[in-house]
């Protein structure tokens, strides 16, 4: 279980680190391409969603392999598990079934490293 989990938490972190580095750094319409939910949710919410993410990922990785309150990477997972529901809720809101996939695959993946997570 402990290599299960650490597929599955650099996994997500690897994907979060990217997503949520693009939404923190990047303006509305260089995000647009690929997020076109960014003109209906104000700027500063799409930062903060991206400093969630960044956080997420570092909850993931930094308390396990410090070994300093590894329980914190369980609720850093089931923190992105709850994006991800929020997210997908909104994609079903704007008509945006076929983005769904990506959500529910998250969502999977969160649930994952939730349960597998340290608790030493």
């Amino acid at each position: 279980m402990y290599i299960a989990y650490w597929i599955v938490a650099v996994l997500l972190a690897a994907f979060y680190l990217y997503a949520g580095g693009k939404k923190a750094v990047q303006n509305q319409e260089q995000l647009a391409p690929m997020m076109g939910w960014v003109d209906t949710v104000p700027m500063w919410l799409v930062r903060v969603i991206g400093v969630v993410e960044i956080l997420g990922a570092a909850g993931l990785v930094l308390p396990p392999l410090t070994g300093i309150a590894p329980a914190l990477a369980t609720a850093a997972a089931l923190g992105l598990l709850v994006l991800q529901v929020l997210a997908g809720a909104l994609h079903l809101s704007r008509g945006e079934v076929k983005e769904t996939g990506l959500n529910a695959a998250l969502i999977a993946l969160a649930a994952g490293a939730a349960w597998l997570a340290p608790t030493w």
